[in-house]
């Protein structure tokens, strides 16, 4: 079997084949092409939208996808969440010595087909590899750029007391499938990374004409972190309703063995959405007619006050805070 050595670093013969062999065969094109320090892009007319992040996965592939994917699909979600049009994406690899070669080829694979799908270039990259011991396994760091139409303003400032809030699916997916996996609850068979390109689904339900006021993926941390954000980002208050909020009975299984609540697992795939009330059905059954969202749902109302506060009405007719996570539930969750 093949494995990644110091040599394939070093800038010489090996990196040369590394490069031309396997990041130029599934990421080539016009602007790759150009084989400079730096690629020069086309103008760009308009505003622009960046977002970087590094992705540390562990394990790197997963029931759903693999840190390749997540990368791609984690960069272009984070630029659609403001409202932008995702254009290109730069990637660079931190690989540790002994890496399998056809690990390394499954993943820059399935970066590539994510690329194609989200309709975004890979335009620039970077590999080092460093000593055995010195990391794990492999890391992708990545930046993405998109272009924001001119009267587009999206963001954690804009909810007020009336607003209803929705998701697009059931939570904790992502994070209760690494869980299952890293733990060895194979008797847990239909849990799945909710890994999935948001950007479509975002797009639609721009052009419904309704009035959005915030988007954003609940990665780490969960839906309860996110709306504690944005509470705070927006000085409102928020009352969630327990029985709207969708989860897979899977799901609710695995966080009751681990003691555990949902609303804190991470997600790589849900969009939340933040609208005025008027909007709200239409938003709603916008996403319900996306692939992604046939589980979407309208879960809570954004109050005036009191502000900065998360709650949730139980079930059983109670209400308690959900307060912002005080750490990490799963670390290397994306």
């Amino acid at each position: 079997m093949e494995l990644i050595t110091l040599a394939h670093g070093s800038g010489g013969k090996s990196s040369h084949q590394l490069i031309e062999g396997l990041f130029y065969k599934y990421f080539r094109n016009d602007i790759l092409e150009q084989r400079n320090d730096a690629s020069v892009l086309p103008e760009i007319l308009g505003r622009i939208a960046v977002s970087t992040d590094s992705f540390v996965i562990h394990p790197v592939f997963f029931p759903g996808g693999d840190i390749g994917k997540l990368s791609v699909y984690g960069t272009v979600n984070d630029l659609a969440m403001s409202g932008a049009k995702p254009l290109y994406i730069t990637a660079a690899f931190i690989i540790e010595e002994g890496f399998p070669l056809k690990d390394l080829e499954k993943i820059v694979a399935s970066m590539s087909e994510a690329a194609k799908a989200a309709e975004v270039k890979i335009i620039a990259g970077d590999t080092k590899v460093v000593e055995a011991g010195s990391a794990d396994q492999i890391y992708i760091n990545t930046t993405g750029i998109g272009i924001l139409p001119k009267d587009m303003n999206i963001g954690g400032q804009n909810a007020k007391g009336g607003d209803k809030i929705l998701v697009s699916g059931t939570l904790g997916d992502h994070g209760t499938a690494i869980m299952a996996l890293r733990k060895g609850f194979e008797f847990v068979t239909d849990l799945e990374s909710d890994c999935g390109l948001l950007s479509g689904m975002i797009q639609e339900i721009l052009q419904a004409g309704a009035d959005i006021k915030v988007l954003r993926d609940p990665t780490r941390g969960g839906l309860a972190a996110t709306l504690n954000e944005i509470s705070q980002q927006s000085k409102v208050g928020m009352l969630l309703e327990e029985g709207a909020i969708p989860v897979k009975q899977a799901v609710r299984s695995l966080c009751e063995i681990l003691g555990l609540d949902p609303l804190y697992i991470a997600n790589e795939g849900k969009l939340l959405v933040i609208a005025a009330e008027e909007d709200a059905e239409r938003v709603l059954a916008v996403m319900k007619n996306h692939p992604l969202g046939k589980d979407a749902a309208m879960i809570g109302t954004v109050m005036d006050s009191p502000k900065g506060q998360v709650y949730l009405k139980t079930e059983i007719g109670g209400t308690r805070i959900l307060h912002m996570p005080a750490g990490e539930l799963l670390p290397r969750i994306c």
